[in-house]
């Protein structure tokens, strides 16, 4: 379960927020505040996962807030002007929700930031893990961590690594019977990729160790739910 607080000058908005939080199991409210610079203080001595935070507040913005905090928890925006949009994004705010927030809109924040916190908080690969990969008469033992993607090529499927390609011949419906789905997800009907080894994304591609790797229209929700971002 996530902790979190919410920080907001308005009474009734603190309540929507309060109101919304009893309803879904996947967070705990410690705390609400009107005044930012308390909330600095909570926060100063207690440990949160996720921040429900207001931008236009006395003394001190949301903005602001957010660049006195290190480490950062999870941040959504909650806010009634649409122009802070792109910057709150630039401080790579997992959300922004504009008022009055609908409990749908909420819920829906909410689920990106469950899917974050786990993702944050899950083991990382074991450098250790490895799979058998059949390439012609040989097998071979490849470290699940040096797998950078998997890219189908008429009846085989190249396993690209950094040092050295194998090629094997493989369906890719089947290609999570050989890597692991918790590190591996598919972005293209063509190619597989390692999530660890994503250094870029954009619209319609993303980047792997300076290669790009295209972005089917239909995996683009999934691959950006599963990395927790818009």
């Amino acid at each position: 379960m996530m902790t979190c607080i919410a920080i907001d000058d308005e009474p009734k908005a603190l309540e929507v927020i309060e109101r919304y939080c009893q309803k879904i199991s996947s967070v705990s409210l410690k705390a609400s505040f009107r005044e930012p610079l308390k909330a600095i203080e909570f926060l100063n001595r207690e440990n949160v996962d996720l921040i429900f935070l207001d931008i236009n507040m006395p003394d001190i913005s949301g903005m602001q807030l957010l660049q006195t905090l290190s480490p950062r928890p999870l941040i959504i925006f909650t806010t009634a002007y649409s122009k802070y949009a792109v910057e709150s994004y630039e401080l790579n705010a997992l959300d922004y929700l504009l008022k009055p927030v609908t409990f749908e809109r909420f819920l829906m924040a909410v689920n990106k930031a469950a899917a974050a916190f786990s993702s944050k908080n899950a083991p990382g690969p074991d450098d250790a893990a490895a799979v058998f990969i059949k390439s012609g008469p040989q097998t071979y033992r490849v470290k699940v961590s040096e797998i950078l993607y998997l890219e189908k090529n008429g009846n085989y499927i190249t396993v690209h690594r950094k040092d050295g390609n194998l090629l094997i011949r493989e369906n890719m419906g089947d290609i999570f019977d050989l890597v692991p789905p918790a590190d591996f997800i598919r972005v293209h009907k063509s190619y597989v990729v390692g999530i660890r080894h994503v250094s870029m994304i954009e619209v319609h591609q993303l980047t792997i160790n300076g290669e790009k790797i295209p972005i089917g229209s239909t995996y683009r929700d999934s691959l950006r739910n599963r990395l927790g971002i818009m």
